[in-house]
């Protein structure tokens, strides 16, 4: 062989290893770059974000019924789940980490409505859907599902009024705890409470308690400081946690049969229900709600139409329109335990009537 082909045929091979190494890290860095691309592209995750732990419902009912009813909708679907413990920048971190992750459908159930208004814009301009759950957040969100809740604060402000009875009268000075105005909810229960109760009592002392029960306790007590423990009537407060606070303080001032409100039908607040610590409470059944997040959750992950679902429009703080599903809350007192959340399957009689509340809940007719 001369020189001459003997370069050509080296140079040849040379060219041939080199296409070959070439093809072989393409087809290394192909197999590698289309497990990420497809794992993002053919994902089938759902990100559910909640708000806080401190409110019993959201680890004891909403995660569990969200999930289990995404399984039986998209088997092959699966739910990645943050709580953001009451911090909001925490929150926007888990956004931020699912974004990552490769979500296609964010479920939030926003702690500060206005504050994640930037990590949902964020992730919608990362083509990911976004339902705002119980919570209407701020931002370019897909659909909303909730309850009615103005609804809610009217069946607690007429639930006060109705336990007052002859004593509600527009001397008759009421407390009122709110909850956190980070929270929009907050601020539509305490529209629907002003609407049922202004002009029929007087409201002498109002303060958010932050949906925290030491705080609601700190503001009864300084409630009572200001006007006197023989001169309150009753009280609101915007939920049961708070109004478990609310109870022990109203306890250790030695008052007691005087209407005292709730929300979220917790087992602690049912209890109290039987034990007449507090008159009554606002049944938002948790499955329904959850049922209905995980199906338009669904829907939108799969491209399916959600106009049936979400059939009215509301405006959130950002000026937003968004497709909405409210559905229907319930007031519970302890005249129809048995007809609201033991009928529903939400407790047995046995959870509620543990041996401390058996006398109560026999004179309440539970057993």
């Amino acid at each position: 062989m001369n020189n001459t082909m003997r370069r050509v045929v080296i140079g040849t091979a040379a060219v041939s290893m080199a296409l070959s190494v070439a093809a072989c890290g393409k087809a290394g860095d192909k197999s590698s770059s289309d497990s990420s691309s497809s794992s993002s592209s053919g994902s089938k995750t759902i990100g559910l974000l909640l708000p806080d732990s401190v409110t019993a419902r959201y680890e004891k009912f909403d995660h569990p019924l969200f999930e289990s009813k995404v399984k039986e909708l998209c088997p092959d679907c699966k739910v990645q789940y943050a709580n953001a413990a009451g911090d909001a920048a925490k929150q926007a971190q888990q956004v931020s980490t699912m974004i990552t992750q490769g979500v296609k459908v964010l479920v939030i159930s926003a702690q500060d409505s206005a504050a994640i208004k930037s990590s949902i814009q964020t992730a919608v301009n990362k083509g990911i859907k976004v339902v705002a759950y119980d919570r209407l957040a701020q931002g370019p969100v897909s659909a909303y599902v909730s309850f009615d809740n103005e609804k809610v604060g009217e069946l607690q402000g007429q639930a006060l009024l109705t336990s007052l009875g002859s004593k509600a009268t527009k001397k008759s000075k009421i407390v009122m705890i709110n909850g956190d105005d980070a929270d929009p909810n907050a601020g539509q229960f305490k529209a629907g409470a002003h609407k049922a109760l202004d002009g029929k009592v007087d409201i002498a002392y109002e303060q958010s308690g932050l949906w925290k029960d030491t705080v609601a306790a700190q503001k009864m007590s300084a409630a009572i400081t200001q006007l006197g423990a023989k001169n309150i009537a009753g009280v609101y407060s915007a939920n049961d946690g708070m109004a478990g606070g609310i109870a022990n303080t109203l306890k250790g001032a030695k008052i007691s049969g005087i209407p005292l409100t709730g929300q979220d039908a917790e087992l602690a607040g049912i209890q109290r229900l039987v034990a007449g610590t507090q008159s009554s409470t606002v049944y938002k059944a948790f499955k329904p709600e959850a049922d209905a997040a995980a199906q338009l959750a669904v829907n939108l992950l799969e491209g399916k139409d959600i106009k049936t679902l979400a059939n009215q429009t509301l405006t959130s703080g950002s000026g937003d329109k968004v497709p909405s599903q409210l559905l229907v809350p319930v007031s519970v007192t302890k005249a129809n335990i048995k007809d609201t959340v033991i009928k529903d399957g939400l407790y047995k009689v046995s959870d509620i009537c543990t041996a401390d509340f058996a006398k109560a809940c026999k004179a309440a007719g539970l057993q």
